[in-house]
């Protein structure tokens, strides 16, 4: 009998499951605390969770981890060089230190608009090798003829002997800028991802597990592990992604809306016909406009391990993340008796100054500090301290606005009350240690002259609202948040109805489904194996391959040349041009990822693209080891014509679709 093993990494646990290939079902579980800023020990620590005697039969391993997410997100890249081909408008915040901007580039045609400066590029090239792990190269319109990009590439591979990442190759879509900020963002994961899928090669053959790899992408599909090194970019949120599938084949719903309860943050999201909903404008992370494909998807601060505190009578959630007080009762044999001497000044509440607040030190290595910063530092340990334990040992008050800089450097982490917490206090989830929770309670529902457990109640509800504004959010883009908290109070005696399944995972996920029931009118599911539902999904993705072909009517001689590389990638601001009235001869332009290809007659150039479009999918997904009777193959046609205009379409965009389930993998 043959197994598959599904691993996730997430931001507060490391979820891992073994799967049955023959009736998908799900035989073995754990859980384990992800570490950072290396995610593997985690890993190891949830396979050796898991019951040994399946491990032999391990035939497929497929994982999602937030690796490229949290590297982009913490700045920890390895440096690149950034090549721009064309007359970009250069923003003054480009993501690398190191670029150039050279002419070349064609026009929404294919067509040269200026010879390719290669000297310049050979020169930059030299320069920056040795301060730089990898290139990226983005060329004005490269989707429409890449010529220049791989020019680029070819010389700077020779010159430096580094990787070099090509923006067309990343995506088809419009946008030469947003394209180069992908390419940038995918050459700097490459060296971290080559570590990291080596050593989990490794960890492999010492177990002896002897598996076909996978990685999860952020579209909710599996690509093989070589592609996975050469396009690490497309790896971020992977982790939502999971949570996606997983929950659509732990519930067996194809078309479902999916809550992800995580212990850092809430992910909503949706599946539909089984392919999760993508998001039109690409992903954005770190606060950059990409162009890949990734899941549509809802994200709030809001997790289990979301703070929770009070000041000026009120109850606050988030949006800082902490350890609970129950676990970290369990972590450090002291910290219970600590934790019931703490005393605070009431007129001093804040988020880092309550009387369930502590504070310990992290593996990281602090660079470059301030007076005020090593001041406060050195008196953080690995044993947890209080604000008041600072007070004594500083002999004045540490700056708040020092500990907030501790902790964004990730220098410090807190401690403090937590949903989860609440949850331990209610008993509706007791991993950790209760007694921790209870005194937590206590202390802060004093404050509001509460008891422990109308405390605990009011920030499950407040966490249950949380979720419920964030899923509303989700499924009615566009509408204000006051409005969906007008109708989430019933004040005015309406209610949200949703007519597809909600299912919920994540750990003790299932305590907020009846709260959620009262806010909103669906049917919210709880499937089995919720806790671990991330897991199966990067175990349970399909293989999908998208391919988009274009087919452009040009008018020869046209009135124009240029055409503008817009971000928006606006269609009818490139082609709708003043040939109304032209008797000329029409040119169709096929562009694919093979190149560009004419056509003197529209039939040839449509059979052409259709012909190459599914050879295309084809051939990707059979080279992924699927067999063609696995694979379905759908295709999406648009054409464009402005009004008044006769004859074939302006333009015709085919999108191919094609799905299929893995060699090896699960059933389903």
């Amino acid at each position: 009998m043959q197994f598959s093993l599904g691993i996730d990494a997430g931001g507060t646990y490391t979820d891992a499951a073994i799967v049955r290939d023959s009736d998908g079902m799900v035989v073995a579980s754990s859980k384990a605390l992800t570490t950072y800023p290396d995610p593997l020990p985690g890993m190891k620590n949830a396979i050796d969770n898991l019951d040994p005697g399946y491990l032999k039969d391990i035939k497929l391993v497929s994982v999602s981890t937030t690796l490229s997410t949290n590297t982009i997100l913490e700045k920890t890249g390895f440096p690149v060089g950034l090549i721009m081909v064309g007359d970009y408008v250069i923003p003054e915040d480009l993501p690398s230190n190191y670029w150039i901007s050279v002419d070349g580039g064609h026009n929404s045609d294919g067509e040269e608009l200026k010879a390719l400066e290669m000297k310049a590029v050979e020169e930059f090239a030299l320069k920056v090798k040795d301060k730089v792990s990898a290139f990226a190269v983005s060329s004005y319109f490269s989707t429409r003829n890449p010529e220049h990009e791989l020019a680029v590439k070819r010389a700077v591979k020779e010159l430096t002997g580094h990787p070099v990442v090509c923006g067309h190759e990343l995506s088809q879509d419009l946008g030469a800028y947003e394209r180069a900020v992908t390419a940038f963002l995918n050459a700097q994961l490459i060296p971290i991802t080559h570590k990291f899928t080596r050593s989990i090669i490794e960890e492999c053959e010492i177990r002896g597990i002897e598996a076909n790899m996978l990685m999860l992408k952020c579209d909710g599909s599996v690509v093989g592990i070589e592609e996975a090194l050469e396009k690490p970019i497309e790896t971020i949120f992977s982790g939502p992604a999971a949570s996606l599938v997983g929950a659509s084949h732990l519930s067996g719903l194809a078309t479902c809306a999916v809550i992800d309860v995580g212990g850092t943050s809430t992910d909503v999201a949706m599946m539909q016909n089984g392919l999760p909903e993508l998001s039109s404008a690409g992903a954005v992370v770190g606060g950059w406009q990409t162009r890949v494909k990734a899941i549509r998807m809802e994200t709030s601060a809001t997790g289990g391990d979301s703070h929770v505190w009070v000041k000026h009578e009120r109850v606050r959630v988030g949006p800082r993340r902490v350890i609970p007080l129950c676990r970290a009762s369990a972590m450090y044999p002291d910290f219970l008796e600590k934790l019931k001497k703490n005393r605070v000044s009431k007129s001093h509440l804040g988020e880092n100054v309550q009387a369930t607040k502590f504070f310990i030190r992290t593996d990281f290595t602090p660079i470059e500090l301030t007076k005020r910063e090593r001041e406060v530092y050195r008196h953080i340990k690995k044993e947890p301290v209080s604000y008041g334990d600072l007070i004594v040992n500083l002999q004045k008050r540490p700056s708040v606005l020092v500990l907030d800089s501790l902790i964004q450097k990730r220098l410090i982490q807190a401690i403090g009350f937590t949903p989860t917490d609440a949850l331990h206090v209610l008993g509706e989830y007791t991993d950790w240690d209760v007694e921790a929770s209870k005194v937590g309670a206590s202390m802060l529902g004093r404050l509001l002259k509460q008891a422990p457990e109308k405390f605990s109640m009011e920030v499950k509800q407040k966490v249950a609202l949380n979720i419920a504004q964030d899923l509303i959010a989700y499924l009615v883009e566009g509408m204000p948040r006051n409005e969906i908290d007008r109708v989430l109070s019933n004040s005015h005696f309406t209610r949200f109805r949703i007519e597809i399944p909600i299912i919920l995972l994540g750990g003790p996920v299932g305590a907020y489904a009846e709260d959620m029931k009262k806010l909103i009118d669906a049917d919210f599911r709880v499937p089995e194996h919720a806790d671990v539902g991330n897991a199966v999904g990067a175990l349970v993705g399909k293989g999908i391959k998208r391919v988009e072909i274009l087919i452009k009517t040009k008018v020869v001689p046209k009135s124009e040349e240029l055409a503008a590389d817009s971000s928006e990638g606006c269609a009818e601001s490139e082609i709708i041009r003043d040939t109304l009235n032209q008797e000329k001869k029409n040119v169709y332009i096929v562009f694919s990822p093979l190149g560009r290809k004419k056509f003197e007659r529209h039939p040839e150039a449509q059979e052409y693209a259709e012909k190459i479009g599914k050879q295309l999918v084809m051939d990707y997904m059979q080279n992924a080891g699927l067999g063609k009777e696995d694979i379905r193959v759908e295709v999406n046609k648009k054409n464009l014509a402005p009004k008044g205009w006769t004859g074939p379409p302006m333009e015709t965009k085919l999108v191919y679709v094609g799905v299929g389930i893995p060699k090896n993998s699960i059933a389903g």
